[in-house]
């Protein structure tokens, strides 16, 4: 080892220390949040940490003892930081062949572990396709692995470790971990105002306290578990407004379309994942709901005019920063008003510069959408795309399609001038901020023994359930079926769509639907949809889960029409995007669930037969058939 590899060396090992001591000093002295993962407890009684203007809840970052570090880092070392990257397999060091042979193919390395190494990665991001999420005494204990091989490699800097665990439509982890209602379900019980029930026509807009605690209660639930599987990154809340019923990509991902009453449950929920420790991540700047394209697949255009766009789409991302979120997250869309290049989002310097960082002041980590999602792909080369993402001002590289190339071609932008060394460090100082804020240079970070006290607990399943009870819109009931007497143990046929699970562990939705009304008095059975026609005679209702009913011909339609043709009352349950009825014949009831996963089944299954009273109010319009807040309840 040369002179001065080595001095570097024990420059960087000091400074590590010194920063993981300032860590501790500072939360020991009281500067940091109650609890152990940098915010308060889950069930623990005290208020949710952060308010409009107040500073993150967590450890506060030693900026001197961060920049020594900075300083003592190589070159090949800073550009690692910026980078998060999947790698495939269940271990850090013993996955399974195939796996070891994909890493092999796309990295190089054979495991996770090494290419940690390799490339000095600033992180890693979990996918359930990847293998990387079987259970969560099993991802506990492959974060704990990778942190320890981060701690052994290069600059030893912990990893922020990361996942999409939405909730609702978008979840990597699944049963036993709790699965709680997604983004557009939290909004329907914000426009009923925290599900306090009524009648009739709810406003849909607005913020409710109560609402809107829910909605952080649920964040922080979710919060709280990944910190205690070692994931301290979470790709949540998402912050844009679907104002497009056709928008392929968002829809229920979406808290609605009133953007202060997206801006309230946005805020909420910034608050609700750092309270647990958690760095939220508002998605996607600036703004992706009112697109027609996916930009995992396409490159959308984002029509809206700059007046248009301030009224809209900036609302949810400045209360996000308000609220003191630790990242936005970018997204690949060309905006034309904001940025006449046809450069996507991701590579405007306009956009991440010019309006996150200067109009709404954000001073966190600014990170990529996928950058191997087609969206950012069409105009420049793998080799470009990092460089220019640097040069409009983001600061993670979130999984290049070539990891190899992607590295190299920052280094190159570096030693030719393009990108300075003050560019990058400028980066790699917030990703270590927010890894400091976040208490990642702590020794307990790495522990995974705490899965089973906080993972999938009796407290937050119940609480998952209580949540989702406020969710369920009833549409309509204009001949009063709903809701059913299950003391006279009616015969329910339930039908429908079955859509593949979020997370693998959950569904199918019928099957669900018919256990939870058989479990609460009804006689159900569940039939597939070549069946369920001639089943339907002689049950008291049959009820039909529809998915994203498309326009013109669709098999959905035909089924609806074909069961109301033999007489039989049909409830129709739109188990995703609340646009269903607006696209077929009236029903004797209509419902929408937002997700089709247990949780929200349950919820519908009572409120079918009234153990709960409907109070979920629309949070988005159904164009030509209800406005938004509407939502009718029982007399």
């Amino acid at each position: 080892m040369s002179y001065h590899a080595s001095r570097r060396s024990l420059l960087t090992a000091a400074a590590l220390a010194a920063v993981s001591a300032a860590g501790v000093a500072s939360y020991a002295a009281g500067r940091g949040p109650g609890g152990e993962d940098g915010g308060p407890r889950p069930g623990d009684g005290r208020p949710d940490d952060g308010r409009p203007g107040d500073r993150p809840p967590g450890r506060v970052p030693d900026r001197a003892a961060l920049r020594r570090l900075v300083a003592g880092m190589s070159l090949a070392e800073k550009v690692g930081q910026l980078f998060v990257s999947r790698a495939y397999g269940h271990s850090a060091t013993d996955p399974d062949p195939a796996d070891a042979e994909q890493n092999q193919q796309l990295f190089g390395v054979r495991t996770a572990a090494e290419l940690v190494s390799r490339y000095h990665l600033g992180g890693i991001i979990y996918f359930s396709w990847a293998h990387n999420t079987r259970d969560p005494q099993q991802i506990a204990e492959l974060s704990a692995a990778l942190q320890r091989a981060a701690a052994g490699a290069g600059s030893g800097i912990p990893l922020l470790l990361s996942t999409d665990q939405e909730h609702g439509a978008v979840a990597r982890i699944g049963k036993p971990a709790t699965l709680l209602p997604g983004a557009m379900a939290l909004g329907a019980r914000h426009g009923a105002g925290g599900g306090t029930g009524g009648t009739g026509t709810g406003s849909g807009t607005g913020s409710d306290s109560a609402a809107t605690a829910e909605a952080r209660r649920a964040a922080r639930i979710a919060g709280a578990e990944l910190a205690a599987m070692g994931i301290r990154q979470d790709y949540a809340p998402v912050a844009d407004v679907n104002v497009n019923p056709a928008n392929p990509v968002i829809g229920v991902r979406s808290f609605g379309s009133d953007p202060q009453a997206v801006a309230a449950l946005v805020a909420a929920q910034v608050r609700g994942y750092q309270g647990a420790g958690v760095a939220a991540t508002a998605k996607h700047f600036p703004g992706h709901g009112d697109t027609e394209t996916d930009s995992h697949v396409g490159l959308p255009v984002m029509r809206h005019s700059r007046a248009q766009w301030e009224e809209l789409d900036e609302p949810p991302f400045r209360a996000a920063v308000e609220a003191g979120v630790d990242a936005v997250m970018t997204a690949h869309i060309v905006f034309p008003a904001l940025d006449p290049s046809g450069d996507p989002a991701t590579l405007s310097r306009p956009i991440v510069t010019g309006i996150l960082r200067e109009r709404l002041g954000f001073r966190g980590v600014v990170v990529t959408d996928a950058l191997d999602m087609a969206g950012v792909r069409q105009k420049y080369g793998d080799d470009r795309v990092p460089v220019l993402a640097l040069k409009a001002g983001c600061d993670q590289l979130l999984n290049p399609p070539d990891l190899g190339l992607a590295h190299r071609s920052v280094l190159a932008a570096v030693e030719a001038g393009e990108l300075t060394r003050a560019r990058i460090e400028e980066s790699v100082l917030r990703i270590l901020e927010l890894k400091a804020r976040r208490g990642l240079f702590d020794a307990a970070h790495t522990a995974a023994g705490r899965t089973d006290a906080l993972v999938g607990v009796p407290a937050h399943l119940t609480a998952a359930d209580e949540i989702a009870a406020g969710t369920t819109t009833l549409l309509a009931n204009p001949v009063k079926l709903l809701p059913l007497d299950p003391a006279a143990a009616p015969r329910v046929l339930v039908t429908g769509t079955d859509p593949a699970s979020p997370s693998g562990t959950t569904g199918p939705p019928t099957a669900v639907l018919a256990r939870e009304l058989t479990a609460l008095g009804c006689r159900a059975t569940a039939a597939a949809p070549a069946r369920a026609v001639a089943a339907a005679p002689g049950n008291a209702a049959v009820l039909v889960c529809t998915y994203n009913v498309a326009e013109g011909d669709d098999p959905q339609r035909t089924l609806v029409e074909e069961l109301l043709a033999t007489g039989v009352p049909v409830v129709l349950v739109a188990i995703r995007n609340p646009y269903d009825p607006a696209r077929l014949p009236g029903c004797a009831a209509e419902l929408a669930t937002y997700t089709w996963t247990d949780v929200e089944m349950r919820a519908a299954a009572r409120v079918v037969t009234g153990a709960v009273r409907p109070t979920g109010r629309l949070p988005v319009p159904v164009p030509g058939r209800y406005p938004l807040g509407h939502g009718l309840s029982y007399d």
